[in-house]
């Protein structure tokens, strides 16, 4: 079974699946994926994050702001700790830096993410950790903020093997999406390649990035099996095993 650990169900569009949560939830166990985690992006946003994790069993969600999000949707550290307390929630993030779409002073951008690492540690609970165009401060903030101690993941990989071997050791895991499966991500599937098996997870993104054969198509759980048979074939052991193993870095990682 597979664990899709980086997916946002409140934003997926439910049309093929008659506009039923269910059913997009029953192909997905269909495809051999038992459990997912919502991730949240903003404060608007987490009450509808922390409802399908109540509904369904097989959701668990996290709290955060997500680098990119207007400062309207921003919280404050104590916040943060108390709904990180709450029942379902296992992580806190998205979090992190992005200067891809951001420009000019971006000082806030690091306060928030020191202010979710500080809420991390003070509710022992792992991070997940978004970075674009902004790998230097990313892991200079993480050491600096002690994010050793929370653990958390790197999530939608898409960097190099030398920021990944810094993330693996901070502690960190590291996750792949759809995009390992692209034509042109082949040092990409390097990266993925060399990461040490009980620190490989897989993920969606979705809505986004849909693995191949459905890229360019809007992206659901069920779909992380795509991006598991890639790296299986690409790490050259069985998708059981592959998913065995990730299951298991999931669950170590977010309990």
């Amino acid at each position: 079974m597979l664990i899709d650990s980086h997916c946002h169900l409140d934003r997926i569009d439910l049309t093929p699946f008659d506009g039923d949560m269910d059913r997009l939830l029953a192909v997905a166990a269909e495809a051999g994926v038992e459990h997912m985690l919502c991730v949240s992006i903003d404060m608007e946003n987490f009450p509808r994050v922390r409802a399908l994790a109540q509904r369904y069993p097989q959701v668990s969600c996290s709290v955060g702001v997500h680098p990119s999000a207007d400062a309207a949707a921003d919280t404050d550290e104590d916040t943060l700790v108390r709904l990180a307390g709450e029942d379902r929630v296992v992580a806190i993030g998205e979090t992190g830096l992005d200067y891809h779409y951001n420009e000019g002073d971006l000082e806030w951008q690091r306060e928030r993410f020191r202010r979710h690492i500080r809420a991390a540690r003070a509710a022992g609970k792992p991070l997940i950790i978004h970075t674009r165009d902004a790998r230097t401060d990313t892991l200079a903030i993480l050491e600096e903020e002690g994010a050793r101690d929370t653990g958390g993941v790197l999530h939608c990989y898409t960097e190099d093997w030398d920021t990944a071997r810094r993330g693996l050791d901070l502690g960190l895991y590291v996750s792949f999406s759809g995009i390992v499966t692209f034509r042109n991500a082949e040092a990409l599937r390097e990266v993925a390649r060399r990461v040490p098996d009980d620190r490989l997870l897989v993920e969606t993104d979705a809505p986004y990035l849909a693995p191949v054969p459905h890229r360019g198509k809007g992206n659901h759980p069920a779909w992380v099996r795509h991006v598991a048979e890639c790296l299986a074939q690409v790490r050259g052991v069985p998708l059981e095993d592959l998913a065995t193993q990730t299951t298991a870095n999931y669950h170590a990682l977010f309990g």
